[in-house]
């Protein structure tokens, strides 16, 4: 685990993709936060939260979306994510996430009806 990570913002159509890239933690979290709150701002409605295959996260990192699910409901916005592992798909699951959010196998699969 480090405190490296990477997140960037694109656009296809009318989703706002936030693709990360590291280590998502209490720490680091904050870059994911950021973005969110970008995209927020432009009034993005539909937003798909792409994971690296590789990342980790953690309960801070947990938290972290945790809260940006919750605020999207607020905004009336609709959250995806993909590239998810197996496991942080059960841990998702366990904590109540895939409640308020999908989870999809690929991009192509979460852009899909979107």
């Amino acid at each position: 685990m480090s405190n490296d990570i990477e997140v960037t913002i694109h656009n296809k159509g009318d989703v706002a993709i936030i693709n990360i890239k590291g280590d998502v933690t209490a720490v680091t979290a904050e870059a994911i936060e950021e973005a969110y709150q970008e995209v927020s701002l432009v009034g993005s409605t539909k937003i798909l939260l792409v994971f690296a295959k590789e990342c980790y996260i953690n309960s801070g990192g947990i938290a972290i979306l945790i809260s940006i699910v919750s605020e999207s409901q607020d905004n009336k916005q609709v959250i995806r994510i993909t590239g998810l592992s197996e496991h942080f798909h059960k841990i998702f699951d366990m904590v109540g996430l895939t409640r308020y959010t999908a989870i999809f196998p690929s991009e192509a699969a979460a852009l899909a009806g979107f």
